[in-house]
């Protein structure tokens, strides 16, 4: 009859909740932690590394190519203004295609770059590195709150394939017991 105790079923109730309000702040602490490791990161992938001069200097040199594609732009749209002030008859998409034109243009100018293709590989790194974290704290936080985790399910997966191999052969087995 005791399952059926009001107070200790409150209680039992209780205790779960505080269990699970634990788990929930200690996942939500280590999600914030990580998230301050991650900018902390970010932010300091370019000023730990020291590209050499040559990286640096690619950098710049795209930086200036992708300026100057905005600089013609800005001429092509001035024209296009003024050709439209003469009253020719400019389509306003017009506009809209020589900015995304040179968007693409100056971007593709930027990223090209030995220096941004640096920078991207050091933040591809640091968020892989986030990720596992961030995974790892994701099955802790599983096995706090008593779910399976992921090493439970390869686990079971695995010892379910030798099951399923023995399986076969005890087939394979009586099968040849039955023929004989």
């Amino acid at each position: 009859m005791s399952d059926t105790d009001p107070e200790e079923v409150q209680e039992r109730w209780t205790t779960m909740m505080n269990d699970m309000n634990d788990a929930v702040a200690e996942s939500f602490e280590q999600n914030m932690e990580a998230q301050a490791a991650f900018m902390e990161s970010w932010m300091g992938a370019f000023e730990d590394s020291t590209p050499d001069s040559d990286t640096v200097e690619d950098g710049m040199a795209g930086y200036g190519r992708a300026y100057e594609v905005w600089l013609e732009a800005a001429e092509r749209m001035n024209s296009r203004i003024a050709d439209a002030a003469e009253g020719e008859d400019v389509a306003v998409s017009e506009f809209r295609d020589i900015w995304l034109q040179s968007a693409n243009e100056a971007f593709s100018e930027v990223m090209g770059t030995t220096a941004f293709a640096a920078g991207t590989g050091e933040l591809v790194g640091d968020m892989l590195e986030l990720q596992q974290e961030v995974d790892e704290m994701s099955q802790d936080t599983l096995e706090s709150l008593g779910f399976a985790t992921r090493d439970d399910v390869d686990e079971v997966a695995e010892r379910l394939i030798e099951l399923e191999r023995r399986q076969h052969e005890v087939s394979q087995k009586l099968d040849r017991l039955l023929e004989e």
